[in-house]
């Protein structure tokens, strides 16, 4: 590689203006700076308070020679490894979506801007173990953001960029005997910078694990575990690919390579090794590759649903019949297929149930702990979701360890965006094409072995070109087994499945309907004969920002009616805020800008089914609601019969109880348990529900509800737990109401003001304001009970898809921002008493209001009860916002309780999810805290 330039004008991150002399200088430039080659400039302090400062290169020739000197940094500050630096106060994040930060310069390209292109340099002491002498020593970093150099003992070791995947070296020649030296100097931008351009925090540093490992000389470099299945998916031939290497400067002969096979329990499942090949020789520093096949019959398979998995053990013995070495890997029996325009997995069609998932924790930024990513895989199971998009990059690898443990289907997606620059890189620019092979190379690569992943992305939003046909030929070459996903293949040369985002439900349906299609942009139009043998899928949908997930079941119910349209992957799973504190003490939720950090896109990084500490969003209950895998269909609820449908693929129903109730009006009549249902995967099975018809009373809602909960315990959830439901009212003929009880009770008394109008019973008053024409004051007991008038109202708080919305139809402001004034500017032009009755009174009101076609009438009836009656009639011109009304009450009630859909908030197009039932809570306790306010 070239002499990089990227250090000079660099600045270099330090704890205080003490320390900043002769502590944090790039190791590089040590030798440098000693010689005089560069001179200090300005301190100066950033906006956490942290003290810079900049090397500034006098007119000088650069040394040729690295001396190797003892450095003193024992007033160095301390970080833990992994970390993001700007999570511990070095520097700031930056969230943007798309746009590029500054330093990321979009002329020229590439080109880093070196007045601001923050150095982070690390240095620690290590030895090695006395029973390594004579091994080969690897040092390995998971992730490293952006890119780095690194030096043992004074020397460089080499260089590394893309920073989602792992970096190893071979620094065996650079240790010493003792005490050794790592010195690491990391770069915040770097041309890969330019590749990783995703709608996520900005954040730098060495983020996931760092550690030694060392091999014997002859080593099991690589392997590659696949299989096959017969025709019935009963039995199989696994396919084991290996390399391996001797790194001795000897000849090494009659070595062989024995690899047994542990079933689920751990057991081998034959007395022998399954596989032994005998290796006769491997000349010096040279590597072999070794092609081992064997049947397996009737392996049990590995799907999301039931997630069996092997122990595959390799193990290297010499010819004295000593082993060399051991090394093992978790495998799962199962076969991905591409037919009848589906993906198929062990044989069945699969429907995908996913959400995309960023890497993010709220105190960690991109240093994801293990709880989290085990918390992460249990909301994901306990909703229902069965698939994880890695947008847009690959994951850490312990989290694809838990897919393939817990059960979950993966898209695994190369780390490659180019958002910001319209997606014009790479294109099929040859300078870029090395960068993005190398890039799906690690990635498959790495993650070849799991189960878990049924399919490769090249990438996210970074436009189309030769580059993507050359990736996909590099990773076939390595990987044949999977198909290959790109949603922005316009004319789906690579991709294998037709990928979009956003596509509304009716678009979705005529691809279903194999119809013409319109892509992106205008002139992208897919005919029926260019996608129809490609299964159909959304890489992102459910757009779920804020207040969000509306017409979700509308997606599903397309989904289940056409074969084609295999599912998709909400937009996305968490709430991307970072914990913050305020000057007051107060905690919140940080996002774009809270940091001092431009350019910023705000909130946008806020669009999560749960927030940042996982708490459920209420549009979660809607997730777990539409994609669960048992539903129930009504035949005749009246005599309680209905229909289970098992949509499990490879799950029959006996690991599950049922339960059901009958509610009157919310509460509950009758109850029971039904016995377990051995139902077959994809079957359906006819049920009676034993309850009695009851005493059926007028003004009453009768449901009879299904719920359907885990017979015991599993990894992620307890015995009990509700995995699904199912809800119905059930249309007995209703006794109709009586006349409205008031006409027993008192008589009403009126008395009308220039000003007012009060109507009195015996234990209630209303008042009405005749220059408001609006119910001013209520009193029960003497007790008032309104704390400001009941108005009417046409408008709500915008939610986060509104502003969205906004930024593409900026017209649509002054429409909303008219109906949010309407009220204040409506004008009262008639009020009208009528006495129907001694104890029925009514108070018509006539308004004008803007963009009105007609006026706006208000009847309000008033019983003697103290029940009033209110009915609107309006005609608008325009589309509204809403229409409603809306008044306070006194802060001494705290407890709200309510018959209807619950406990969680719900909206017209998201009710799915919720249940009809009697609700109560504090009013508090009812509020959902998004990260930022909204309707």
């Amino acid at each position: 590689m070239k002499e990089r330039k990227d250090w000079e004008n660099s600045e270099v991150i330090c704890l205080n203006k003490e320390l900043a002399h002769n502590t944090l200088i790039p190791y590089h430039n040590i030798e440098s700076a000693l010689k005089g080659t560069y001179e200090e400039s300005e301190y100066y302090k950033s906006l956490n308070g942290n003290w810079r400062f900049k090397w500034v290169r006098k007119p000088a020739e650069r040394p040729k020679k690295f001396y190797n000197i003892h450095y003193d940094v024992s007033t160095w500050d301390e970080i833990p490894v992994p970390s993001n630096w700007q999570m511990y106060g070095y520097g700031i994040p930056i969230y943007t979506n798309s746009k590029y930060p500054y330093s990321i310069q979009r002329k020229n390209i590439p080109s880093i801007d070196h007045e601001y292109n923050p150095v982070g340099s690390y240095r620690i002491e290590f030895s090695i173990p006395e029973y390594w002498k004579d091994r080969q020593i690897f040092i390995h970093f998971g992730g490293v953001k952006s890119a780095f150099y690194i030096w043992v003992n004074g020397k460089k070791v080499g260089y590394s960029q893309g920073s989602m995947t792992p970096a190893e070296f071979n620094i065996t020649k650079f240790l010493n005997d003792e005490k050794n030296i790592l010195a690491v100097e990391v770069y915040r931008w770097s041309d890969g910078s330019y590749l990783e351009d995703q709608d996520m925090w900005r954040f730098s540093g060495i983020f996931r694990d760092v550690f030694l490992f060392s091999t014997p000389k002859l080593h099991l470099r690589n392997f590659f575990i696949s299989c096959d299945f017969d025709n019935e998916y009963k039995n199989s031939e696994l396919k084991v690919k290996t390399k391996i290497r001797n790194y001795s400067n000897r000849l090494i002969e009659n070595v062989r390579l024995e690899i047994k096979v542990l079933d689920t329990q751990n057991i081998p499942i034959s007395a022998d090794p399954l596989l032994s090949e005998r290796i006769f020789r491997i000349e010096p520093l040279d590597e072999i590759k070794l092609n081992l096949r064997v049947n397996v019959d009737n392996p049990d398979k590995w799907s999301a649903e039931l997630p069996s998995l092997y122990t595959i053990i390799f193990t290297l013995i010499n010819d004295s019949n000593e082993i060399i070495e051991i090394e093992h890997c978790k495998f799962g029996f199962r076969k991905i297929e591409i037919k009848n325009s589906q993906i198929y997995i062990n044989g069945c069609p699969i429907l995908f149930k996913g959400v995309n998932r960023h890497e993010h924790d709220p105190d960690y930024g991109r240093a994801i702990p293990y709880s989290r990513m085990l918390q992460d895989i249990k909301i994901l199971k306990q909703y229902n979701i069965n698939a994880v998009r890695t947008s847009h990059y690959p994951n850490d690898p312990r989290w694809y360890d838990l897919c393939d443990e817990y059960g979950i289907y993966v898209i695994d997606e190369c780390n490659l965006e180019t958002h910001g620059l319209r997606r014009k890189i790479p294109a099929s620019r040859p300078e870029w094409t090395n960068a993005c092979v190398d890039r799906m190379v690690s990635m498959v690569e790495r993650d070849k072995n799991h189960p878990c992943i049924f399919m490769w992305s090249l990438g996210n939003e970074a436009g189309y070109g030769e580059n993507f046909k050359k990736m996909k030929e590099a990773a076939l070459k390595i990987d044949a087994t999977r198909p290959f996903h790109y949603e922005g293949d316009p004319k789906l040369e690579v991709s294998d499945v037709f990928s979009t985002m956003y596509t509304s439900t009716k678009k979705l349906a005529e691809s279903g309907q194999l119809k013409k299609v319109r892509r992106r942009s205008p002139s992208s139009v897919l005919k029926p004969e260019e996608y129809k043998v490609k299964p159909r899928i959304l890489c992102e949908y459910a757009h779920a920002m804020g207040n969000s997930l509306g017409n979700f079941q509308e997606y599903m119910d397309v989904f289940e009616q056409y074969e084609n349209c295999i599912g998709g992957f909400i937009w996305d799973f968490v709430d991307q805020g970072l914990r913050k504190v305020s000057k007051k003490g107060k905690e919140f939720w940080a996002y774009g800008g809270d940091y001092g950090d431009e350019p910023n896109s705000k909130n946008f990084c806020c669009n999560g089914i749960v927030l940042p500490d996982r708490i459920p969003n209420p549009s979660l209950y809607e997730v777990k609601k539409v994609y669960q895998d048992i539903e129930v269909v009504p035949i005749d609820l009246i005599k309680g019969e209905v229909k289970v449908l098992n949509k499990f693929n490879f799950k029959s129903l006996e690991f599950v109880e049922i339960s059901w109730q009958l509610t009157a009006n919310g509460k509950k009549i009758q109850h029971g348990s039904l016995p377990k249902i051995l139902l077959e995967p994809r079957r359906s099975q006819d049920i009676k529900i034993p309850f009695k018809i009851p005493n059926l009373k007028s003004r009453t809602e009768y449901h009879l509800s299904l719920s359907f909960n885990l017979s015991d315990k599993t990894d992620w959830a307890k015995k009990g737990y509700k995995i699904a439901w199912d809800q119905f009212k059930i249309p007995f003929k209703i006794p109709p109401a009586s006349i409205v009880e008031s006409e027993e009770t008192s008589e009403l008394y009126l008395r009308e003001t220039e000003e007012t109008i009060v109507i009195k019973g015996n234990d209630f008053r209303v008042k009405f304001g005749k220059k408001t024409g609006t119910i001013e004051s209520y009193s029960m007991h003497d007790t008032e009970l309104i704390h400001s008038p009941l108005i009417p109202n046409f408008w709500r708080a915008p939610i986060d898809n509104d502003r969205l919305l906004l930024l593409f139809v900026p017209k649509l402001k002054k429409f909303i921002s008219t109906w949010k004034k309407a009220n204040q500017k409506r004008v009262i032009k008639k009020i009208s008493i009528n006495k129907i009755k001694n104890n029925r009174i009514r108070v018509k009101t006539i308004s004008k209001v803007p963009f009105g076609k007609s006026y706006f009438e208000t009847e309000y009836t008033v019983f003697g009860t103290g029940e009033i009656i209110i009915k609107n009639t309006f005609t608008p011109k325009r589309n509204m916002i809403r229409f409603g009304m809306q008044m306070a009450i006194p802060d001494r009630y705290t407890t709200l309780t309510w018959y209807g859909r619950g406990p969680h908030e719900t909206h017209f197009d998201r009710k799915t999810g919720a249940a009809v039932g009697i609700y109560s809570g504090l009013v508090e306790d009812l509020v959902h805290n998004y990260v930022r306010p909204q309707e």
